[in-house]
């Protein structure tokens, strides 16, 4: 039996194989992210039972490639249901972000969505990136993202991810305890604002 000290050293994951969602219809999914956003369907899998729990439950899952390789996919249950959100998480919490590589290519990609009904939000200013955001068919929150930040000021900010973490479990811990005993009612705040232009005026 392996203990800590002899496990194998933790695999080199390369990058996002592909991240999976419900879809309510395959062929608006796919007109979606192939037609309007330009992510060519390249893989389709097709089953009566689900190989990894072996239960019943037939699916069509499809796959949209990234310029890296890596895919968004979906599975198509058959039964015209959409996925419900997640009744104690803001709409604006669960999304996922591709990267594109300027700014223009974000204003474009706008341009294209609203030409298509699509309601886009951004070009948002967040520092070391720029960003749109809007919602699939299947009402999963996208975000495009255009890098601002070169890797030698991201290799900075790595370097005190660690540490500003830790203060804040560490104000969690204390939060608890007040929560715990009556004192704490509100959230906890974050010991920093990296957003002060959006702090109200005193």
């Amino acid at each position: 039996m392996n203990t800590p000290a002899t496990l194998p050293p933790p695999a080199p994951v390369q990058q996002l194989h592909h991240y999976a969602y419900r879809a309510r219809d395959a062929e608006e999914t796919r007109h979606f992210y192939e037609d309007i956003l330009g992510l060519p369907l390249y893989h389709i899998i097709q089953s009566d039972y689900v190989p990894s729990t072996g239960e019943y439950c037939p699916y069509t899952h499809f796959f949209f490639r990234l310029q890296d390789g890596s895919f968004i996919a979906f599975f198509d249950l058959g039964d015209d249901v959409a996925a419900e959100p997640s009744p104690n998480t803001p709409k604006w919490v669960n999304h996922i972000s591709f990267r594109v590589n300027t700014v223009q290519e974000l204003e474009n990609t706008k341009a294209r969505l609203q030409a298509h009904g699509i309601e886009v939000l951004g070009v948002t200013d967040h520092h070391i990136f720029k960003s749109i955001y809007f919602f699939d068919p299947n009402g999963i929150r996208l975000e495009l993202t255009a890098q601002l930040a070169d890797e030698f000021q991201m290799l900075q900010e790595s370097k005190t991810a660690h540490v500003r973490l830790a203060e804040w479990n560490v104000r969690k811990e204390q939060w608890r305890r007040e929560r715990a005993s009556g004192q704490a009612a509100a959230p906890l705040k974050p010991q920093a604002n990296d957003r002060p232009e959006f702090v109200p005026p005193a």
